[in-house]
């Protein structure tokens, strides 16, 4: 997904790209939860949330796919989805814009069990359902919270460097 970014084409929804979509779901062996779904959105998750997934229970679900809404939307900010998924107890992948300055990186990002900063530089993300656009004007990474640091590092270093979290 997802919500809280804005362009010059008026979406807020930013939807992860096939060409993540497909080796996250392969990974993973199937997504069960998105909490931050979307109507245009392809991740194609057992449960999509259009709303309220901070709120929801995580721990239900094997496997969590989260592209949160990067600013503050509501209540809620980039912090409070990351801090989410480093206290749930499932495995999750999530697409976020580097910023190692800050302090949901600091707290969360750094203590997950891998970061992915993906080759992109200007990630293509679904708006509007297409990818014809400029891209995000930020780097973007993939973090893994999970017991396959391995896996997770073999399945992803095609697609950027790879390293254990701090």
């Amino acid at each position: 997904m997802t919500a809280g970014r804005k362009t010059n084409t008026g979406s807020i929804h930013w939807c992860t790209p096939e060409k993540y979509v497909t080796p996250i779901t392969n990974f993973l062996g199937g997504i069960s939860l998105d909490p931050c779904s979307n109507e245009d959105s392809i991740v194609g998750a057992e449960v999509q949330l259009l709303s309220g997934g901070i709120e929801h229970n995580w721990d239900n679900y094997e496997t969590v796919y989260v592209n949160p809404p990067y600013g503050r939307n509501g209540k809620t900010s980039i912090y409070d989805w990351l801090k989410k998924c480093h206290i749930t107890n499932s495995e999750i992948v999530a697409l976020i814009p580097v910023a190692p300055n800050t302090k949901h990186w600091k707290e969360f990002v750094f203590n997950a069990n891998v970061i992915c900063f993906l080759a992109d530089t200007r990630l293509k993300f679904l708006i509007n359902g297409n990818t014809n656009n400029k891209g995000a004007s930020m780097a973007c990474c993939l973090i893994y919270w999970g017991n396959r640091r391995e896996e997770f590092i073999d399945t992803f270093s095609e697609y950027g460097n790879c390293c254990a979290a701090c």
